[in-house]
């Protein structure tokens, strides 16, 4: 017999849970396990999240700095070389280059950068392309593609 192949014995884990509040003999009847008075004893006594009992919370003590620009586009960046090094010929989009492992998701926005020589000519379909690539690409007779 090896750890794979054990087995839960039939009606070994068979128990109800036990229901709060339902008389002394249940074993957690009366304040149903919420001890006695306090705001977490009521119904609806819930506390939000970083509150520290009145004191002055944490995020509030802190001092911020900076600024997070909620209209940032951001964009994963493919260099010429990485395409080179993976031998990827023909028509390059965001598809192939995610199962390529050039970039984490589909949905990505790429852009493509200008780092390292091409072989052949590429048809490239990519969000946004910079200059040294664009004349890198257009010199190895490819094409660009820019997409919405």
């Amino acid at each position: 017999m090896k750890l794979n192949e054990l087995q839960v014995p039939k009606k070994a884990t068979v128990r109800s849970t036990k229901r709060r509040g339902r008389g002394a003999a249940s074993g957690i009847g009366g304040t149903a396990g919420r001890g006695h008075k306090g705001q977490k004893s009521c119904s609806g006594g819930k506390i939000r999240r970083g509150f520290e009992g009145g004191q002055m919370q944490l995020i509030r003590r802190v001092p911020k700095r900076g600024f997070f620009n909620l209209f940032r586009v951001s964009y994963e960046v493919v260099n010429l070389a990485e395409i080179t090094r993976k031998q990827l010929k023909g028509e390059i989009d965001p598809q192939i280059l995610k199962s390529a492992g050039l970039i984490h998701g589909v949905d990505a926005r790429v852009k493509i950068l200008g780092e390292g020589e091409l072989d052949g000519a590429l048809t490239v379909k990519a969000h946004a392309v910079s200059k040294s690539a664009r004349e890198k690409i257009e010199k190895a007779g490819g094409t660009i593609e820019i997409i919405g």
